[in-house]
């Protein structure tokens, strides 16, 4: 016999690197009921079960495509979507599955795939960069003298600037092989692609990047936000956000348009994109399109703007106007800044000067992700230690209250050296083999 449910069902495909499963409850709790679908063996769902449990149901899938089609067809869900990079894939083909709007496998593919990505946005005229597969490791000398020096060296599917090094020199080259071939050791050979480096123009005190914040609705693409940038942390680690951007009009407008064709070239379905974007002396360039939200952008939009992206997201599954346009930041300007690990593999033992922190004008919230204890791999894909949250008048007192926050925080750390304090200034060199036996780094 057939039930008749009284609310909408929406199935959230989750797994690390995700919206915070309690910000997808909060989000979704008046639109319908939430059934989380999660992929068999992984941690992070283990870690976060009982929390998941706690807003909806939680169905483990199998991995095997029918199979798992089949159990999402017998649940019967009104919406279908996901916040993960890793499920981007799994989300589409089940979405497609079972006739459920969202971003289509091919274009889930394309998302996931640096390679396609390039391929796709060069055959429709938005871009030009060199760009080589490495497909095996034989491939990689060819596949550097083609894209030439300096070049970029990343995994065909990552995330988080995992394995992704820069190339200016031969020995840089080199090192950078050493460096993928040895993570490829333990994991096993995925390919790889070199690509064009991008020299960003004098951004200072700025990063010399942005990103732009998009929604497809049935009304087509919105931009709601473009985001500015602080400086990346080594290699090409994210550290913050700002709202509104320091950028003039007129290159917004230039750095939107481009977006749009991106986005079309690649032809993004309904939900939401994340795009990166490199400022060059001669014009903006993509880096890369994601098929979902940035991390922390949701929790920045509630804090900022009162908006949330997660129930934004679950209103354009449904089928319903989720009310986007560009945000008004009321003439003030918001920023987020993230404190990154180490390079090095270690356990973090403490952190001081929160209070501080929370004390400093402009500051309005300060949260750690990271605990006492907590072990640290110390690999290239960004970690996030903590989030300082904040508003200000100006963006040059926001570059002010991050430096003042960072300048208030010390953190401890364990390596194989021992026990050594590190200021948040100081994060970005901090590393293992400059510690001196006194705990500190040498100057």
């Amino acid at each position: 016999m057939t039930t008749t449910r009284s609310r909408p069902l929406l199935a959230v495909v989750y797994d690390a690197g995700s919206v915070p499963a309690g910000e997808i409850g909060s989000g979704l709790d008046e639109l319908g009921e939430i059934v989380f679908l999660v992929p068999p063996g992984s941690a992070h769902v283990e870690l976060m079960r009982p929390v998941m449990e706690l807003l909806g149901e939680v169905r483990t899938l199998s991995g095997v495509p029918e199979r798992d089609a089949a159990l999402v067809r017998a649940l019967r869900p009104d919406a279908l979507f996901t916040f993960s990079e890793g499920m981007i894939r799994t989300a589409a083909d089940l979405g497609a599955a079972c006739g459920l709007p969202g971003h289509s496998p091919h274009t889930a593919r394309l998302f996931t795939d640096k390679a396609l990505q390039r391929r796709a946005l060069r055959e429709a005229g938005v871009e030009r960069t060199r760009t080589r597969l490495v497909e095996t490791p034989e491939a990689w000398p060819s596949a550097l003298a083609a894209v030439g020096l300096p070049a970029i060296v990343k995994p065909v599917t990552g995330w988080c600037s995992r394995d992704t090094y820069s190339m200016r020199t031969p020995e840089e080259a080199e090192a950078a092989w050493a460096a993928v071939t040895g993570a490829t050791a333990e994991a096993g050979w995925s390919p790889f692609v070199v690509e064009e480096f991008f020299e960003g123009r004098p951004s200072g005190p700025f990063g010399d990047y942005v990103s732009v914040e998009s929604a497809r609705t049935r009304d087509g693409i919105v931009h709601f936000a473009l985001t500015g940038k602080t400086p990346v942390m080594p290699p090409f680690r994210g550290t913050g956000r700002i709202w509104p951007s320091p950028l003039p009009a007129a290159e917004e407008a230039e750095i939107l348009d481009l977006v749009t064709r991106a986005l079309e070239a690649v032809g993004t379905g309904p939900g939401l994109t994340h795009t990166e974007v490199k400022l060059t002396p001669g014009g903006p360039r993509v880096i890369e399109i994601n098929g979902r939200i940035s991390g922390y952008v949701n929790m920045m939009a509630r804090e900022s703007v009162g908006v949330d992206l997660v129930r934004a997201a679950g209103l354009i599954a449904l089928g319903r106007d989720p009310g986007l346009g560009p945000f008004d930041f009321g003439g003030r300007v918001h920023f987020q800044y993230n404190n990154l690990a180490p390079l090095y593999p270690c356990r973090l033992e403490g952190v001081h000067g929160a209070e501080r922190v929370r004390a400093l004008p402009g500051v309005t919230a300060y949260r750690n992700f990271v605990r006492p204890g907590d072990e640290l791999s110390g690999t290239s894909q960004t970690m996030t230690l903590d989030t300082v949250s904040g508003v200000c008048d100006s963006h040059e007192s926001v570059i002010r209250t991050i430096e003042a926050a960072r300048a208030a925080l010390d953190f401890e750390f364990r390596s194989e050296r021992g026990v050594h304090r590190v200021n948040g200034l100081d994060l970005h060199r901090d590393r293992e083999e400059d510690v001196s036996p006194h705990g500190s780094l040498r100057a």
